[in-house]
């Protein structure tokens, strides 16, 4: 009798226990199914590519990836790529902004630009056409003073007239001959012009420009031919007696600058020097492109 007890015991145990297996198995099953029933199929570059089983994106071919996975701890304007997907791509990633040194200081690259509170601008005064340009290339120096063009314009020609009329009578109507000569100088026509204009009493046909700012010549706006018109750049120049460092810092290295710290800056064209700078400008907006805010030094 202890015998069969002993049998249906292990019988109801049996029974039990794979119960609790089938069942188990059947919902976890159950559970997988409905989660591949449910599953969405995406394309990390086209988004707009849904399938309900994995394959590869009818536009690019890219492997498709769950859109659980993509869309997964990510922003509305970041994705993620597999790496069959990255492959396909040809796509390399690098790790940048990494510039701290094992002493805690930042090494960043940069450029020297010229220092944009040393620069000017050389303006045309009036209208005309260039026939003869002085001042052809970068890098030239020019000094205040130097003639840099020799310009046709007709409007001088007619002013000229007018000068002449107003010096012959002069004498009988000398607010109106000083108000015609003040036209002149708001021209920048230098003294010289004038007295030869009044004593020849012919109107010169090429009048010749002289600069009113010195420097290094940074750009040229106008060539041989070309129109001027009043007020147009005709070139620009910088002292270059001081000059700019800009530089690039990325998010994290903010908070290691600040307005009037020192560093030290190397140039490869004087690969032996070392010259100290205080930074002068933090720009207080990022740039949203290169995660990046600039600084600049002097």
């Amino acid at each position: 009798m202890k015998k069969y007890l002993i049998y249906l015991l292990l019988l109801i145990g049996g029974i039990f226990l794979g119960y609790l297996f089938f069942y188990s198995s059947s919902e976890e099953k159950q559970q997988h199914t409905q989660t591949e029933e449910n599953q969405i199929w995406t394309c990390s570059m086209h988004p707009q590519v849904e399938r309900q089983e994995p394959g590869d994106c009818p536009i690019c071919g890219m492997e498709l990836i769950p859109k659980e996975t993509a869309g997964s701890n990510l922003a509305e304007n970041e994705f993620t790529m597999t790496p069959n997907a990255m492959a396909l791509a040809n796509i390399e990633t690098t790790i940048v902004g990494e510039s701290q040194n094992d002493n805690g200081s930042l090494q960043l690259s940069g450029e020297i630009t010229a220092n944009e509170n040393e620069t000017a601008t050389q303006p045309a005064h009036f209208n005309g056409r260039i026939e003869k340009l002085y001042v052809k290339s970068l890098g030239e120096k020019v000094q205040m003073g130097q003639a840099i063009a020799s310009i046709y314009s007709p409007d001088l020609v007619a002013a000229q007239q007018e000068l002449i009329s107003a010096y012959q009578n002069r004498k009988s109507q000398p607010r109106l001959y000083q108000a015609v000569r003040n036209k002149f100088k708001n021209w920048r026509i230098t003294e010289s012009q004038l007295q030869q204009i009044e004593e020849k009493e012919t109107p010169l046909t090429k009048i010749t420009i002289y600069a009113h700012v010195s420097g290094v010549v940074t750009s040229i706006e106008v060539n041989e031919g070309a129109h001027i018109m009043d007020g147009k750049p005709i070139f620009k120049v910088a002292n270059l007696s001081t000059v700019w460092a800009e530089f690039d810092a990325y998010e994290i290295e903010i908070k290691s600058l600040k307005e009037g710290q020192k560093i030290n800056i190397n140039t490869e064209a004087y690969p032996d020097e070392n010259f100290e700078a205080e930074i002068n400008f933090i720009d207080p907006v990022l740039n949203s492109s290169t995660r990046t805010v600039r600084f600049v030094q002097s």
